[in-house]
């Protein structure tokens, strides 16, 4: 079973990052596919989510409007969350998490955002 993520970085202030997350090793279509974020001293909070099935979206309103979470899954053992983030502010600089039931984690990727 794997969870990995990769695209986090540095970038300026309005400008974008792609994060792409692949969970393998289990069935993961009854599932959904999750983005956590998390700033030291705080909860990690939920941003997106994505059923793999239905392809039903949720997110965070902080970022409505601005992140995009799509998913692909042609394979029943492999599946893989992408989430689109535009406009980015300073405020989201965290490390982001990918998140995938029945209770998976990646280890993070660092997401910074400054001038």
């Amino acid at each position: 079973i794997q969870v990995v993520e990769s695209g986090g970085g540095l970038v300026q202030p309005g400008g974008s990052l792609t994060l792409s997350c692949t969970a393998s090793g289990f069935p993961v279509r009854p599932y959904s596919m999750n983005w956590y974020r998390q700033v030291p001293g705080k909860e990690r909070e939920l941003v997106a989510s994505i059923t793999l099935i239905r392809g039903t979206t949720n997110y965070a309103d902080s970022v409505k409007g601005r992140f995009t979470i799509t998913k692909d899954n042609g394979y029943t053992k492999v599946a893989t969350a992408t989430l689109q983030m535009n406009s980015l502010k300073p405020e989201d600089t965290a490390v982001y998490y990918c998140f995938v039931g029945p209770g998976y984690w990646g280890q993070g990727t660092q997401v910074t955002v400054s001038s």
